[in-house]
């Protein structure tokens, strides 16, 4: 069975209470509820981890990304300036799909550039929580 490592990052453990009306209601725990199952309708396996800190994230990646079909990332504002973040993904050598819940190129202009995306396969924002579903469908179909 192929594992996808998914990572939120800072402040994602906020979700449902900070700034609603950008971010919904719905908490991270409704979101890891939402990977899990779409993880087991594509039959995959998948690893879920959430910090505030980029060095645990950093570390986390080190340690169980290897051999993983893939890494699916919402790094936050990490994203806008995190050049050791981009630095880990582009040495692990696995297809990455960085999301973003809301649409970073509609918010303030300092969100619209994100130094980690091209580290990526590709990048979904503003779709919400269907945006990590449809990473997970395309690391599904990765060979």
């Amino acid at each position: 069975m192929k594992r996808v490592v998914v990572v939120h990052g800072p402040n994602l453990n906020l979700l449902g209470k900070r700034e609603p009306h950008i971010y919904g209601t719905r908490s991270l725990d409704d979101l890891n509820q939402t990977v899990r199952d779409k993880a087991g309708k594509l039959g995959l396996e998948v690893t879920v981890f959430q910090s505030n800190h980029e060095g645990e994230i950093i570390d986390f990646l080190q340690k169980e990304a290897p051999g993983s079909a893939g890494i699916v990332i919402n790094p936050g504002a990490l994203s806008h300036y995190s050049l050791a973040l981009y630095d880990c993904l582009q040495a692990l050598a696995l297809p990455v799909v960085e999301v973003h819940l809301s649409n970073i190129h509609a918010r303030e202009e300092f969100r619209s550039k994100s130094v980690t995306a091209r580290a990526a396969r590709g990048v979904i924002t503003g779709l919400g929580f269907a945006g990590y579903e449809l990473a997970l469908e395309f690391l599904a179909k990765q060979e």
